[in-house]
C-alpha cells in the first residue's frame, strides 16, 4: 500500500467546512465520511478529515487548540502554475475563507496563506526549482 497522510483537523460547522474545502477542489469520499466526520480528498495519498469538536476528542490526548486565536499547525498545498493558486485563493476567498497576509515572492516559490472558518491556515504555493538560487 502506498503511504498516505491524513489531516485531521476539528471543526465547528462539518456542513459549512465541507462546502469549504469542496470550494477549494476538494472533493469529498463518502465511504469514510458520517454525520461527524467528512474525509476530504485532495490526492491519490492526501486526505483532509474535517471533524466535529466532539469526534475529533474522541482521539485528542489535549485539550483542543482555539485555531482562530493560536496557530498550531501551517498545512502547504502545491499547486502547478501561479495561475493555479490564484484560482484556488479565489474560490476560497469567495467560500468565506480569509487571506491573513499578502502574497510571498521567493523568487522560485509564490505562496499565499489562507484561513478556513476555523482558523486552520493552509500556504498555497507554486514552486518552480529550476529558479532555486545556487548555493
Amino acid at each position: 500500500m502506498a503511504k498516505q497522510i491524513f489531516i485531521n483537523l476539528p471543526v465547528k460547522d462539518l456542513q459549512l467546512s465541507m462546502n469549504f474545502y469542496t470550494a477549494l477542489g476538494f472533493i469529498n469520499n463518502p465511504q469514510f465520511s458520517d454525520e461527524t466526520a467528512k474525509c476530504m480528498v485532495w490526492s491519490e495519498h492526501i486526505f483532509v478529515m474535517i471533524m466535529s469538536h466532539e469526534k475529533f476528542k474522541t482521539f485528542a490526548t489535549k485539550p483542543l487548540a482555539d485555531s482562530k486565536l493560536n496557530l498550531a499547525a501551517l498545512y502547504s498545498l502545491s499547486l502547478d502554475s501561479i495561475e493555479e493558486v490564484n484560482n484556488l485563493m479565489t474560490n476560497a476567498l469567495n467560500a468565506g475563507g480569509t487571506e491573513p497576509t499578502e502574497m510571498k515572492d521567493y523568487g522560485f516559490m509564490q505562496q499565499r496563506t489562507l484561513e478556513d472558518f476555523d482558523g486552520h491556515t493552509w500556504e498555497i504555493f507554486f514552486m518552480d526549482i529550476t529558479k532555486f538560487p545556487a548555493q
